[in-house]
């Protein structure tokens, strides 16, 4: 499939990269292999694949968390191997990691997300304003005082979405953000996510394994043993033989417009989600 996120001004650019791991008795494991990828402004992008695929190193190879072992990944032009660029880079790159705990430290909410913007030297009142505006963001504004520890699983979740919000990143990378909560607090934290993108062009990448979620995106990435197998809008992805013989399915309502396009029914080919379906039949 075409590459895409060509006709947007690209903020991400992966040149031929490849990342190997050092393992016991000086043998190496190649976890990506020469990948090729732009992603442009604005795209609302889900990566998937098996488990071993490299979804994980292609995420942190985009802050430079991890640094490719040849070739170059390139933020806003910026190389993420020089090390004068890495921090503008991280700023740019917000991250957010698969269980929260992880990544909350301080105890208060307000002080959690004003953590990293108080690090960028800002004046006081720029560190309120992006405080307010990032809880405001994730539907957190109420809690602002609240222990983080006292949350649910997705509102911390929201609140790690919050603090990297805070920094005014261009690009926020998921990885995995709803394999630990339960449906609702999975619906909310979907919700929040396709408003930023939506309502402020925020750039999102979401690695997941619940296709689900990845039909709501603009264009999703395949991986397989390290390489890009398929990259596409997700209703052409989906209804390729390729993507099951891969060992991936595809999310049901994905499965139940296909099944009626094959049988000749005037359904549109496109539809791949419950809400999609819905305004579909009921318009």
């Amino acid at each position: 499939m075409a590459q895409q996120g060509e006709t947007m001004g690209r903020i991400i650019e992966l040149i031929n990269v490849s990342k190997e791991y050092l393992q016991a008795g000086d043998n190496t494991r190649q976890a990506l292999a020469d990948i090729n990828l732009g992603i442009g402004a604005g795209e609302l992008v889900g990566i998937a694949g098996m488990n071993g695929s490299g979804k994980t190193t292609l995420a942190r190879l985009l802050n430079a968390l991890l640094l490719p072992s040849s070739g170059k990944v390139l933020i806003n032009g910026m190389d993420t191997t020089e090390p004068g660029y890495q921090q503008e880079i991280r700023r740019q790159v917000g991250m957010v990691f698969q269980n929260p705990d992880n990544q909350i430290i301080n105890p208060i909410v307000d002080e959690e997300v004003a953590f990293g913007a108080e690090n960028l030297n800002l004046s006081p009142a720029e560190v309120r304003r992006r405080v307010n505006w990032a809880l405001e963001a994730v539907g957190l504004s109420d809690l602002c005082y609240h222990a983080p520890h006292l949350l649910s699983g997705g509102q911390k979740q929201r609140l790690a979405v919050a603090a990297a919000l805070a920094m005014r990143p261009e690009c926020l990378v998921l990885d995995e953000p709803t394999s630990m909560l339960d449906q609702p607090g999975r619906r909310k934290l979907l919700k929040c996510l396709l408003q930023l993108n939506r309502e402020h062009h925020l750039t999102i990448i979401m690695i997941s394994h619940c296709m689900e979620e990845l039909a709501v995106a603009d264009r999703l990435i395949v991986l397989h043993e390290g390489a890009v197998h398929m990259d596409g809008p997700p209703w052409v992805v989906f209804s390729s033989p390729q993507f099951t013989a891969l060992g991936l399915k595809p999310p049901p309502i994905a499965s139940i417009t296909g099944s009626l396009v094959r049988q000749g029914h005037q359904i549109d080919k496109k539809i791949v989600t419950l809400e999609q379906m819905v305004e579909y039949l009921c318009p």
